[in-house]
């Protein structure tokens, strides 16, 4: 009888735990011939304060941090404590990582000038989309957008180096807090989700070219405005319910459109009578997510005009925002054309 050694396998425990955002970025940098590592710097950047971020709001509960700050922003709504400390993380980290020269914040009234001309780009975020929602333990998200400065490098900034339509952009992305944290990002070639591993400490590419479904059955928007809205909406929204689509709506922005951008759908926040340019921020809501949309083969508009092209005249401006699967956007912007003829 033949017998050979006993060789234990070894292959289930020695399985791959992925690719690592910081090699990812290492891996495509030559898609940026203009840059010297400067762009990926700041994506570092931002992933380190989003996993210091992330702590915080799993630790929120405990360390008497969640709940109102008793102050307002300057877009009139209160300010939440975690609204405060994720601002204060992303600015100290891109301030520290040297390649920004300015930052615009939904939570400083003016351009944060970090005084340092050598910085190419200049940063948008929304520190902390939909925080009023850590009380409930309801996802949250942080948004941004990254553009190359167009004055001379080493001169002061300049009001045109901020007010760029959003097709200028360079990158931008979302970090979702949710029952995992990811980081999804576009450079404008293609868009990649990354899942944080708390234990390693790192994100890991989990979501490789997303691309978002031509069409959906799923809508998202606070019908609580339905007397506020336009007639195309609201005949938009009933040709929805009389399709038997679902309705889906959270009430944060990155988890709404995250949603829809992975199984197919629209996210609409439309101008009201309340509200008539929107309630959404050009700059560093509409902008970052519309150039991930598209990037990912989906639409963003704001009911008449591509979102990408429209250009910014004020540092807060907002605007009403339909974006999602392209079929369902273009099916919209139809019903409110049909509306005003």
């Amino acid at each position: 009888m033949k017998t050979k050694p006993y060789q234990p396998d070894h292959s289930a425990l020695g399985y791959s735990v992925g690719v690592t955002l910081d090699r990812f970025i290492k891996m495509k940098q030559d898609d940026f011939p203009f840059a010297s590592g400067e762009l990926s710097q700041i994506l570092r950047d931002i992933a380190l304060a989003s996993k210091i971020v992330n702590r915080e709001i799993n630790r929120a509960g405990l360390s008497n941090i969640g709940g109102a700050f008793g102050s307002t922003n300057v877009q009139g709504e209160e300010q939440q404590k975690l609204d405060v400390v994720a601002n204060i993380r992303f600015s100290r980290a891109l301030t520290k990582g040297g390649e920004v020269c300015a930052i615009v914040s939904e939570e400083d009234d003016e351009v944060i000038d970090l005084q340092n001309s050598s910085g190419k780009y200049v940063v948008a975020m929304d520190p902390l989309d939909g925080s009023s929602n850590i009380d409930v333990n309801i996802s949250i998200g942080t948004i941004f957008s990254i553009y190359r400065r167009v004055t001379p490098v080493g001169s002061p900034i300049q009001p045109e180096d901020i007010m760029q339509p959003g097709n200028k952009q360079v990158a931008a992305g979302y970090v979702l807090y949710g029952s995992s944290t990811m980081l999804v990002y576009t450079t404008g070639k293609g868009v990649n989700g990354f899942t944080y591993e708390q234990s390693l400490g790192e994100f890991f590419l989990s979501h490789p070219n997303i691309c978002a479904p031509k069409d959906g059955k799923i809508y998202s928007i606070n019908e609580g405005l339905n007397s506020q809205i336009s007639e195309g909406i609201k005949n938009y929204i009933t040709s929805c319910k009389e399709r038997d689509f679902s309705a889906r709506y959270i009430g944060s922005l990155v988890a709404d459109f995250h949603r829809n951008l992975l199984k197919g759908g629209i996210y609409i926040y439309p101008s009201t009578a309340k509200a008539p340019e929107g309630k959404l921020r050009l700059l560093y809501e509409a902008n970052s997510l519309a150039f991930i949309a598209e990037q990912a083969g989906a639409s963003a508009s704001d009911g008449k005009n591509r979102i990408l092209d429209i250009q910014p005249t004020s540092l807060h401006q907002r605007t009403p925002l339909y974006i999602g699967s392209t079929v369902m956007v273009e099916e919209a912007e139809g019903h409110l054309k049909e509306a005003t003829v």
